[in-house]
């Protein structure tokens, strides 16, 4: 069976870890330096095993020895965003962070794909990417999914349709400056913006580019987990059983979109191999400004760590 390790295991990791296991996909292994934590909720997901009738093995561990060996390496370790926090401010106290957990498991796990879902994303994929040595197939930063979701619930909501009827679809910078791609969203082939006032539209959009702060303001003391590791669990799946599925995530780009050099959300195609291909809508001027705005604030980001 394959084998996931998750750096990690607090609510996301821990969530993620729950998904995949349920769904039979790996056997895991969840890392963490706090003592005994990854190692209790390894143990009490091992026991849950037999009522879902999954036949994964979950381990927990503080230490990399136990990861060697991995296929997919999920790194969610870092601090969370507080109240009034944006992403940029945890670029400093999480690229730390980040680097150790891919140092580590690279050194147990030299052909292992990396996800990246620690902030600020894009950053810190580069990060993951350049630290690595890796070629850009085998470093993905989880974003889009995450941030395309949440405007599909938020229309579902909102017209009271189901969430498979509708398809949105979220590129850019993971953070306020993303870009919802409204002219290509629809609902059952419908158009949004024929389903849905301008008015409501933007105030959708809006909702999604702010979805995370949201819920760190419900929260107080966390930032959200399950939609994230949600998110996680399809890529990795995407990968294990190299479905080729088309995904927004965010990726190094080489001159798609007009950008090279930075990590950027786009849709991609994920298969056995990580990264297969970037997809490339046709996008009308006022989209490729929206972009460009955007990268130019990733690119700001990653500049800041030096590299």
């Amino acid at each position: 069976m394959p084998k996931v390790t998750i750096v990690g295991a607090g609510q996301t990791g821990a969530t993620t870890a729950h998904w995949l296991a349920e769904r039979e996909l790996a056997d895991l292994v969840l890392v963490d330096i706090v003592e005994g934590m990854p190692q209790g909720k390894a143990l009490d997901l091992s026991q849950a095993m037999p009522i879902v009738e999954s036949d994964v093995r979950v381990v927990g561990s503080n230490d990399y020895e136990a990861t060697a060996g991995s296929d997919i390496i999920v790194i969610t370790a870092g601090l969370p965003r507080k109240p009034g926090m944006s992403r940029d401010d945890l670029l400093e106290a999480n690229r730390a962070i980040v680097q150790a957990a891919v140092e580590a498991t690279l050194a147990e796990s030299p052909q292992a794909i990396l996800i990246v879902l620690t902030n600020p994303l894009d950053a810190m994929a580069y990060l993951a990417m350049k630290v690595g040595g890796l070629p850009r197939e085998r470093v993905i930063g989880q974003a889009g999914i995450l941030d395309s979701a949440r405007m599909r619930s938020f229309v579902a909501l909102e017209l009271g349709v189901s969430v498979q009827n509708v398809y949105c679809y979220v590129l850019g910078g993971h953070g306020d400056d993303m870009v919802p791609l409204v002219r290509h969203s629809n609902v059952a082939g419908v158009p949004l913006d024929r389903m849905l006032s301008s008015a409501r539209l933007e105030a959708i959009v809006e909702r999604t580019r702010k979805g995370g702060g949201e819920i760190v303001g419900l929260l107080k003391t966390g930032s959200a987990f399950y939609a994230p590791s949600a998110a996680l669990a399809q890529m990795v799946e995407a990968i294990l059983r190299d479905r080729h599925l088309v995904v927004p995530a965010s990726v190094y780009l080489e001159g798609e979109y007009g950008q090279r050099g930075i990590f950027f959300g786009v849709p991609v195609q994920l298969g056995a191999s990580g990264l297969e291909k970037v997809i490339e809508y046709e996008l009308n001027d006022s989209e490729r400004e929206a972009l460009k705005a955007s990268a130019g604030r990733v690119r700001e980001t990653i500049d800041a760590l030096k590299l």
